[in-house]
């Protein structure tokens, strides 16, 4: 117990002798020494900082660090200082290395390191403490929006140090805000916000993200998803038949929408008439069977919500029904001096050159040319060869009726005369007795 005491002793006589000490060298200014250094400390709240006092060349003077009010944390590797927080962490010729744990606000000042001399020598350590604003909140004027219309979104992050800065991300396009900073009474910062801007149909779902840039937090931010009404989008599908519209067949259209909110009312109409009696409506589809080309026309469908309406056309476009390839025709005439056979060959639509539009326009009979009948082609050119033929007919029948003759007169008695004189004497005066003969030729 004695020893305890005198050690207790010992230990208060050395403080104050160096107490005195230091007073007596405290009478001379300090100067900033290159032979003494230390590092600025820049720490979050609640964390811990490391101040190191170090001596380049030291000749056994005594190494303290004092806090901003010039109070004694360390004398050596001694803590006059009735604070647990600071601790020793190295003590040498050469380093006094000192922690601090839970930094608070009220800790930030500047701390000397001083090297007692004469005159004293003095480095300087500033702690810096950040403080990191609270969650950012966001809010919006409205809840729910219409498209085409313009919003308003705040986003606030409070009592931060320094003051944070704050941006705004719609999606992934960042929209500039207008900041507003505020010093508070505890030398806090707190920052607001503002963001305009005018929402669309592709606006609904989409995220808007308050983002919080501040050098004691990292990824820190609040969203919250858009909500936009829109009239509905309306497309009319055709879902039969998937070519032509000809006469005869059917037609069924699909009427495609979306909206928000959905859309309750869906209605068929034919522009500038009625809808055929016959049509059949079940929902958002229009059925016609047996098409004819009095149904043509422009039929639109119209779907409406609380938005507004919006609407698609179909244009109606009916051709003639496919036509019957006609069978082969023969035509035989035959007399007792010509023999015709005339064939007309079978007309093959495969092969044939077609007028008609592409099946895969998407309004059948829009600005599409009418159909070439190949059947009325065919029967002209048989009339026009049958009537030929008639005509040759004719005209033979008309030569075998007028017939030629000729007369081919011999003497009677040449055959008989001695030479070719005799027989001219004999021939001359013997025309009148003469027999005439005929030859007939068609």
């Amino acid at each position: 117990m004695a020893n305890a005491r005198s050690g207790s002793l010992a230990t208060i006589l050395f403080l104050f002798m160096s107490s005195a000490a230091l007073h007596k060298g405290a009478a001379q200014d300090p100067v900033v020494s290159q032979n003494l250094v230390t590092d600025n400390v820049t720490v979050v709240e609640g964390e811990m900082a490391i101040i190191s006092c170090r001596v380049k060349n030291n000749d056994d003077s005594v190494i303290q660090l004092l806090n901003p009010n010039r109070q004694t944390i360390y004398f050596r590797d001694m803590r006059p200082l009735k604070d647990s927080r600071f601790q020793l962490v190295n003590f040498s010729d050469n380093e006094l290395r000192v922690s601090l744990s839970n930094v608070s606000l009220s800790d930030e000042g500047r701390y000397v390191c001083q090297l007692y001399t004469d005159p004293p020598q003095e480095a300087y350590a500033e702690i810096t403490v950040l403080i990191p604003p609270g969650n950012p909140i966001i809010e919006a004027r409205d809840e729910v929006l219409s498209e085409g219309n313009e919003t308003e979104m705040t986003c606030t992050a409070m009592s931060s140090k320094p003051a944070a800065i704050i941006r705004w991300m719609k999606g992934d396009k960042e929209l500039p805000g207008k900041p507003k900073v505020e010093l508070t009474y505890d030398k806090m910062y707190t920052v607001t916000s503002r963001l305009t801007f005018t929402v669309s149909k592709e606006d609904d779902g989409v995220p808007v993200a308050c983002i919080v840039d501040h050098p004691a937090v990292k990824d820190f931010q609040a969203q919250k998803y858009l909500e936009v009404q829109y009239k509905p989008e309306v497309k009319i599908v055709v879902e039969f038949p998937q070519g032509l519209t000809r006469e005869g067949e059917n037609l069924e259209l699909s009427c495609k929408f979306r909206g928000k909110p959905e859309p309750q009312r869906v209605n068929w109409l034919k522009v500038d008439d009625d809808v055929p009696s016959h049509a059949v409506i079940t929902g958002a589809d229009l059925y016609i069977e047996n098409l004819n080309k009095s149904y043509n026309g422009t039929y639109r469908c119209v779907a409406s919500n609380s938005i507004g309406e919006a609407y698609d056309d179909y244009t109606l476009y009916v051709y003639d029904a496919p036509t019957t390839t006609p069978k082969s025709t023969t035509a035989t005439t035959t007399t007792t001096i010509i023999t015709t056979t005339i064939s007309y060959p079978e007309i093959n639509q495969e092969t044939a050159p077609s007028t008609e539009p592409a099946a895969h326009d998407s309004r059948a009979g829009e600005g599409a040319p009418r159909t070439v009948d190949h059947a009325v082609i065919g029967g002209v050119v048989a009339v026009v060869v049958f009537a030929m033929l008639c005509l040759l007919i004719v005209l033979g029948r008309y030569f075998a009726r007028h017939k030629g003759t000729y007369f081919t007169h011999e003497a009677k008695g040449a055959d008989d005369a001695a030479d070719a004189d005799t027989a001219i004497i004999n021939a001359e005066g013997g025309h009148t007795n003469s027999d005439e003969k005929k030859e007939y030729y068609i």
